[in-house]
This record gives C-alpha cells, structure tokens and sequence, in this order.
C-alpha cells in the first residue's frame, strides 16, 4: 500500500486518521487521548459524557426536576461538567501529540451552551469540533469565537455549499476539515435525504469528488475532506491517495476503536462485536430525531419493527369517512376503522397486544400493557435530549411551550435511555446498540483471532499498514 502521509489537521501535521466521536459515552477521555497520543486525531464525545466522583466512579444522571423544563436545565450541566471532565482526561493521555476534538451533535438538547461551557472551561485544550445532525450553522461562528477549529459533518455536496454559503464563508480560516459520513455506511444517525433510497446505496467516491470540487471553487483545495462511514482496509481506499479528484483527504473510524483496550464500552458489547455477521446492522428510521440510523438489529429495534406493524388508522367515530364505519373494541375504548383492519385488530389483540396508543398520525398501535406502562412512563421522564423529540413531542423552543406542536410517538423510543443504558452495562438485546455496516469484519479479520483486543496505538499502526 502506499504510504500513509500526514495530514495538517486542526493546526498540526497529523496521521490522517480520525477516531469518530460516537455519542453517549463510547468514547470518552480515554479512548481519544490514546488515539491522539499515538499521532492521530482523538475525539472525545461531549453528547452526556461520563464524570468522574474522587473515587473514580461514574456519577449517575439521575434527575431530580419535577418539569422538563428544570430537567433540562441538568442535562445541560451534566453535559457540560462531563465534557469538561472527558477533555481534560484526554489532554493528559495525549502527552501533548495529536489533536483532540470534540463531538457534539447540533439536534441534542441544549447544543449551543453545552458547547460553550465546555469550550469555555478547556481553553488551550481543544483543537477542533466536529458537529453533524443537522444543520450547524452557528457552529462556524461558535468556533471561531474560541478559535478552535470546526469540522461539519455532511453527506451530501449540496449541504455544504448550503452551510458554506449561508454562514461558513465568514469564518473560512477555521474550516479545518469537512467530515463526508457516508448515509448508507456509518453507524448511528446518518444524513439520508427524501430524494435517497435508503435501500439502494451509492458509491461513496463520486459523492466525495463531487464535494471536492465544490470546495475547490471556493477556494478550499487546502482543506482536508475526513472520509466516515465504512471504512476498515485502508488498502481498499488506496485509489484515494494522492488523486486530484479526491484531493487531501483523511479516514475516520467510528467502530474498530470500539474494540480496543481503552475503549470505555462493557465488556460485553465488545463480545458482542465479534459476533456479529453480514446483515445484523440495520437502517431504521425510529430514532426520536427523525433521522436514519443504523444498529445492530436486537430486540429493541425487532420491538419497534412490531409496534410498526401492528398499526391501523381510525377514527373517533362514525361517519366522519366512509370507509372507516367498522367499530372495534380494544378494551374499554372503541374506535372506527376499515372493514378489513377489525379482523387484524382483534387478532393482535388475541396474541396479547390489548393495548392501543394513538399516534400523531391518525392511526393505533397495538402493544402489551406493560410495553405501553413503560412507553408512557419514558415519555413522563422526559429531560429533553433533543431540541426536538417525535417520542414525547419535547422541543426546547419556548416560543411553543416545548412543545412539537404535535402527539407524543409511541412508534419510536426514548434514545437517552437506550444509549445511556448500553454504555454503562445494561442488556444488549434491549437498548440501542449503534454500530458501523462493515461491524461484521471484527468476526473474520485475523486481527481480532483468539480473541485478541489491540491498544489504540496497535490498532492504528495495523491500519496503517493497510490492514
């Protein structure tokens, strides 16, 4: 394989290699400064990262508010005193090498100050911010005030220009790279557009020169384009090296630091990696953001797959639409469907699923009691992880009374719960297990055989030999 050149990254001459951040506590202080301290780019996730008490226990987010208004407002704080904990951690394992960015995702509660509280309290710290889930357009502006480097996370050419056009322009000499996540590739949420068949996915280099000539015209050839989202053999990427139409560009990868010593996930999701095969990570569409995202298709995303399916649309009563006269019982409450959807219902609720919950779509889901006690109860619990929620119809714009302005979804799930959960220990089987499409490879690679869990710095001098 050819040689793996530095890259200037963030304000440094670097390895062209970028851990990706990751989300809620899979990767942290740790992990990144590892990666940065073996020459790379480490990133530490700042989405409700982890803090530490004087004995080095993890200090629950347990949240004491009565409205979701004041529990917010500790989300918040827990995120900033994690991010500020996490970034120092990784500065220390650095010893000074590599860069340390930091993640945030611009659709979580409370970006923007989370952002700021941290970056305010870890001056000299940060190298540079990566930021995707949406359209950052503050985040240029943010970076610049703390003059750090920013990094948008895009998937498409056109988002870009958009980004550039509309905000990014008036900070350029702080663009220090752009992020391409490739929609169909990465693991967790992914930028699929309305106009793209999440079923038919597309060669990531055209994307990628398409962007690179974009970036070109704005005078942006210097500028590193960060290839995410399926990446495992460099040797596979080696057309990318050194070609004009592609231009400087550096790999990030989001799941192989997973399996690693410093890698903060329990220890049986790093079992579970090994065993995963070809087709167990799915594109599914229920995160509470709206979002596409992919994971490792368990019994929570088989639950929501049922919850699905077992849906009808109806109506309050009678007479309203001529084709839905037929009433069905579900308990004590009635409701008005098609003539053909009655025998459905009644057989779910034969099979146990005797409980109906509306969604904002004129339509009933059949679930179990219990299963609605605990969606009921999730959406009780809200402390507003999103700027917007489809799951408890949560937003943090007080101009609309936090709310969407629409029903609470019980279709999709409480995704701080089911992030939260499996990184600190809980079933795999039952909470959100977000993961990359080549996540397979770990079975096969003769790298991982007999067990065997690298460092970061043995993972990243594997990769660099194309491997």
């Amino acid at each position: 394989m050819k040689a793996l050149n530095s890259l200037n990254i963030s304000g440094n001459e670097v390895l062209p290699l970028v851990e990706g951040g990751k989300g809620i506590s899979a990767t942290n202080g740790a992990s990144s400064g590892a990666w940065a301290a073996a020459g790379g780019v480490g990133t530490v996730s700042c989405v409700n990262a982890d803090n530490f008490d004087e004995n080095g226990n993890v200090i629950p987010q347990i949240y004491h508010g009565k409205t979701r208004t004041e529990r917010h407002a500790e989300l918040i704080q827990y995120g900033i005193d994690g991010g500020v904990r996490q970034v120092k951690d990784a500065h220390d394992v650095s010893n000074g090498q590599g860069r340390i960015h930091i993640n945030v995702l611009w659709e979580m509660g409370g970006a923007e100050p989370v952002l700021e509280g941290i970056l305010n309290e870890t001056k000299g710290l940060v190298h540079g911010i990566t930021c995707g889930a949406g359209m950052p357009y503050k985040l240029s502006e943010i970076a610049a005030n703390h003059k750090v480097f920013f990094h948008p996370i895009i998937s498409s050419a056109r988002a870009f220009g958009i980004l550039w056009k509309r905000a990014y322009k008036n900070y350029g000499e702080w663009l220090g790279g752009v992020v391409y996540e490739d929609p169909w590739l990465a693991g967790g949420h992914n930028g699929l557009s309305n106009a793209e068949d999440p079923l038919e996915p597309q060669d990531p280099y055209p994307r990628v020169a398409a962007l690179r000539a974009l970036m070109n015209k704005f005078g942006l050839d210097h500028v590193p384009i960060i290839m995410a989202g399926g990446v495992w053999f460099l040797r596979d990427w080696e057309h990318w090296f050194d070609n004009p139409e592609i231009g400087l560009i550096a790999f990030q990868y989001g799941t192989r630091p997973l399996l690693t010593k410093e890698s903060p996930i329990p220890q049986g999701w790093k079992d579970r990696l090994t065993g995963l095969q070809e087709g167990d990570i799915t594109l599914h569409r229920f995160s509470p953001t709206g979002f596409y995202s992919s994971a490792v298709r368990n019994n929570l995303l088989r639950a929501l797959e049922g919850r699905s399916v077992r849906q009808v649309d109806f109506r309050r009563k009678a007479g309203v639409d001529e084709l839905f006269n037929t009433e069905v019982a579900i308990g004590r409450k009635k409701y008005f469907v098609k003539e053909d959807d009655r025998s459905k219902v009644l057989n779910w609720v034969d099979q146990g699923f005797n409980t109906s919950m509306r969604t904002p779509d004129d339509s009933l889901i059949l679930v179990t009691a219990e299963d609605a006690g605990s969606i009921r109860l999730d959406q009780k619990n809200c402390m507003g992880c999103l700027s917007q929620c489809k799951f408890s119809n949560w937003s943090e714009n007080p101009d609309t009374n936090y709310s969407t302005g629409r029903g609470a979804d019980p279709r999709s799930f409480c995704i701080q719960k089911a992030l939260m959960n499996i990184a600190h220990g809980e079933s795999l089987e039952d909470n959100l297990m977000f993961a990359g499409h080549t996540a397979f490879n770990f079975a096969s690679d003769p790298f991982y055989s007999n067990g065997f869990v690298p460092t970061v710095k043995e993972l990243m001098k594997r990769i660099a030999t194309g491997d």
